[in-house]
């Protein structure tokens, strides 16, 4: 490890949980032998004989890590600058989204839906409350998706593969600002199943609403998971969530699954033990 990565990772001062509840800087963290970061001097990671070239693209090579690939992922390199996953131009753009493009491709979107259900004739208390349900709905199917498929379990070549695209690149490089919301391209996509998802369940004048605090409750999600790993809280509540947050990244990485809150995991069980002593108290 050189001088420079030293210091950009003591600058980064990811609070670091230990046994007794206290959170320590990171350049103390294998005082704790948690031993998730692994920096490595000629940017390789050797696993079951295959060699991942960090300084090559990766996603058609974390596929052949097999059995070995839920260990390496779950061992982040802290750095702000992330790798490759594509030669091609193209597709490397995909993968590149700023923060602030969530809210403003998908703020007016939410709007326009709103508008829809305004239109049918809605009052406003009523559109408001279709959009806290919707949110309410969004925060169930965070806490869904991080668990059951951004935690699944692969192995095969094509499983890690898209698993490392959609959840185990983050993982793997927690402080890549390039790729810690989702890429609006995938968002348009999905957009379309979920609506009609909605409208399953839904009458055809309250399906906007309904789909757009959902999809406003995303936006919440990506601007909060963005501040969580990059933010500065001052406060207590932002910054027990970022404490809560990185606790699921360099600690306990099968439990505390939501990141706008955490009332999901106590609904289920998946509350980390230190936080789950704290609520019984």
């Amino acid at each position: 490890m050189d001088t420079v990565d030293i210091q950009r990772a003591n600058q980064l001062a990811i609070p670091i949980p230990s046994s007794n509840g206290l959170y320590f800087p990171f350049k103390i963290f294998h005082t704790f032998q948690l031993n998730f970061i692994r920096y490595i001097e000629d940017a390789k990671m050797v696993a079951q004989g295959f060699t991942v070239d960090l300084n090559k693209p990766l996603v058609c090579q974390v596929g052949h890590l097999g059995e070995s690939y839920e260990e390496w992922v779950h061992q982040p390199i802290v750095s702000k600058e992330g790798p490759r996953f594509f030669e091609s131009d193209f597709w490397e753009s995909l993968t590149l989204t700023k923060w602030w493009a969530i809210p403003t491709i998908w703020l007016p979107v939410v709007c326009w839906c709103i508008s829809r259900s305004v239109q049918r004739g809605h009052t406003l208390p009523e559109i408001m409350l279709m959009v806290i349900v919707g949110i309410f709905i969004w925060t169930l199917v965070e806490y869904t998706l991080h668990r059951f498929l951004f935690h699944i379990k692969t192995k095969s070549y094509w499983g890690n593969t898209i698993h490392y695209l959609l959840h185990g690149c983050h993982h793997k490089h927690p402080m890549d600002s390039l790729r810690l919301v989702f890429p609006p391209a995938a968002t348009a996509i999905l957009c379309f199943p979920f609506y009609n998802l909605v409208s399953i369940f839904a009458t055809p004048s309250t399906t906007p609403a309904l789909f757009g605090g959902g999809l406003l409750g995303y936006v919440m999600y990506d601007v909060t998971h963005y501040y969580l790993h990059h933010g500065q809280p001052s406060s207590n509540v932002p910054k027990n969530l970022k404490r809560y947050h990185l606790n699921h990244h360099f600690r306990i990485q099968d439990m505390g699954f939501g990141i706008t809150s955490s009332f999901w995991d106590k609904v289920f069980g998946t509350l980390p033990p230190q936080k789950a002593a704290q609520q019984r108290r």
